[in-house]
């Protein structure tokens, strides 16, 4: 008796199961009919209608507020007990015509090291633990950012911090030394890994740009390691890091404490270039030239039949990039490229591991693929 309940149990669990799946490549069927056969520019049918955000619903304000020496404030009030505070510089590497490439990619490695208050990274780190932060500072082809986060009521010590980063570092000799190993071991890691994403949008930059602002390499070139000493740093902070090319913003703080914050530390206290008697080489403008899309082709060859993964031999691999101009992010059609930069595959909308959401939208199924 026990035997034929279980057999008709696993019969009926069966037949239940074959008609889910049944039911179910049937709705994949016509989902996949429905999609096939609706034209990208009509939403898909049976579909509830999308409702978009508008400026109207944005519930926070961003004030701005220009200091007496020119330095902008921004600021966006929200609720909770954290708050991150960054100062962004119009500077990178698309400034460095006049340089040895690569001082951006120096500065990132030595941000938030000996100061003129701060004896050496450690204490920076102390102090931030004591406030329950964390610092950062990231570099692009136009902008380098200081950052940290920590607690509201630690507005003031985490100001400090970001001033001294920022106007006062020591950039000592063992510090530079320490940053040139650091670049050396991320370059050759560059040149052996399977993936050459970080190489093809240098070369991709290079041939849009012709090799000019924003096409002038993010990385630093070997050759250019042991070119880029204390003098060449201070020199371009002295011009790049003023403050008509600085903006500090901050999220999660009232506007009047960060402007009070930054009167006191980026105002009333003096870089260090303007502080001490450094050697600096002689004033050095600033480039300002716009950049000039130009198009180009870009070969590199290269022979990996020395690199191997143990008894693993290189792959033998060609890494293609396309790139055609885009716009300005002040025009009116960023927001669009934006998206449709998304809806292509940029960001996360395809993740590997997950549910690959991008994988099976219209636009890759029936154009893209």
């Amino acid at each position: 008796m026990a035997f034929t309940v279980k057999c008709a149990a696993d019969i009926i669990r069966r037949d239940i199961s074959s008609g889910c799946r049944q039911r179910c490549h049937a709705l994949q069927s016509s989902l996949s009919y429905s999609s096939w056969r609706t034209p990208l520019s009509e939403p898909l049918p049976s579909m509830p209608k999308p409702i978009y955000s508008s400026s109207k619903n944005l519930g926070q304000e961003t004030k701005v507020t220009t200091l007496s020496n020119g330095l902008r404030v921004a600021s966006q009030n929200k609720f909770g007990q954290s708050c991150t505070v960054g100062v962004v510089i119009d500077s990178g590497s698309r400034y460095e015509v006049s340089y040895p490439s690569g001082i951006s990619h120096f500065l990132e490695k030595l941000a938030f090291n000996s100061t003129v208050l701060f004896a050496d990274k450690n204490a920076i780190l102390q102090e931030l633990e004591k406030h329950g932060g964390i610092c950062d500072c990231q570099g692009s082809r136009d902008t380098l950012i200081y950052a940290a986060s920590a607690n509201s009521k630690s507005l003031d010590p985490v100001i400090s911090l970001l001033s001294e980063a920022v106007l006062r570092p020591r950039l000592s000799d063992e510090e530079i030394n320490k940053a040139r190993q650091t670049i050396q071991f991320e370059l050759e890691d560059i040149e052996m890994r399977q993936e050459q994403d970080q190489l093809m949008m240098e070369l991709i930059h290079k041939a849009a740009y012709n090799n000019n602002t924003l096409g002038l390499p993010r990385l630093c070139p070997p050759e250019n390691v042991f070119k880029i000493d204390q003098k060449i740093l201070y020199t371009y902070l002295k011009n790049h890091f003023t403050p008509s090319r600085m903006v500090v913003a901050g999220v999660g703080i009232e506007h009047d404490a960060l402007i009070e914050a930054c009167q006191k530390h980026f105002v009333e206290r003096s870089p260090v270039w303007e502080m001490e008697n450094l050697t600096l080489d002689q004033d050095i403008p600033v480039d300002n030239s716009l950049s000039q899309y130009t198009g180009g082709l870009v070969k590199v060859e290269k022979d990996m039949s020395s690199i191997s993964f143990g008894p693993t031999p290189m792959p033998e691999l060609a890494h293609f990039t396309l790139a055609l101009e885009s716009c300005s992010h002040q025009d009116p059609d960023f927001i669009a490229f934006c998206v449709l930069n998304t809806m292509m595959g940029g960001g996360g909308s395809f993740s590997a591991g997950g549910p690959g959401k991008g994988m099976y939208t219209r636009l890759y199924t029936n154009v893209l693929n």
